[in-house]
């Protein structure tokens, strides 16, 4: 299992929030999802055996917003 934190740039609401933690926990592989829109952070638990940091990645920009 891996944790990280990644920066997520253009979240500015609770709707924000919603639309990462929910296309990420989407995800196959994805045990635990934390966003903080006001501190532009996601904090997740994944299984790097189902699902890549890229395709995390991608995911979030899908819903529009960049990922540092």
């Amino acid at each position: 299992m891996e944790k990280i934190t990644l920066k997520v740039n253009g979240m500015h609401c609770k709707s924000c929030k919603m639309l990462v933690e929910d296309g990420l926990g989407d995800l196959d592989g994805v045990e635990a999802v934390m966003v903080s829109y006001e501190q532009g952070t996601c904090d997740l638990n994944y299984d790097s055996s189902k699902v890549s940091l890229e395709k995390i990645k991608e995911t979030i920009r899908e819903e529009g917003y960049e990922v540092e």
